[in-house]
């Protein structure tokens, strides 16, 4: 599950590593990102990859224990978003099977050669508190150089 997949990089590349025994569900709000990573989907006839428009900071269309894995790549530092984070990490361990992991990309506070403003960047201190409470355990940081890659496991 890819929440806020925007045009769906992440989410192509998951479909391809999960085969077709796998399932992919990439979610955004907005349905022009939506409907351009269906087109794509399509284009390239991806059959395990299903593109869904719904507000993550709400609760999610997925059943409890559902999803094996979930990852959100540079969302949760959107203001309306961050001041959502622990409702967002109830909901993503709602559908995350107990094992499951949860990925989080997000932009280094200290560099600032391209993405967010540095006021909005978050720093993984700053996502681990509401995930933790959440009932995640944080299982490592990956240094992605501008970027830093957060996992938890449920």
């Amino acid at each position: 599950m890819d929440l806020g997949c925007g045009p769906g990089d992440y989410a192509l590349a998951a479909a391809a590593i999960v085969g077709s025994k796998g399932r992919v569900y990439a979610v955004d709000i907005w349905r022009s990102m939506v409907e351009r990573l269906r087109i794509e989907v399509r284009r390239r006839g991806i059959t395990n990859l299903h593109g869904m428009i719904a507000d993550i900071t709400t609760t999610l269309p997925f059943p409890d224990a559902a999803m094996d894995v979930c990852l959100i790549a540079t969302v949760l530092h959107i203001p309306k978003v961050t001041s959502k984070m622990a409702a967002i990490g109830s909901e993503v361990r709602r559908v995350l099977r107990p094992g499951g992991r949860l990925a989080i990309i997000e932009c280094k506070k200290e560099e600032a050669a391209f993405g967010p403003p540095l006021d909005l960047r978050l720093t993984t201190k700053e996502l681990q508190m509401p995930l933790v409470e959440a009932g995640f355990r944080a299982a490592g940081v990956v240094d992605l150089g501008p970027n830093y890659l957060i996992q938890f496991v449920v």
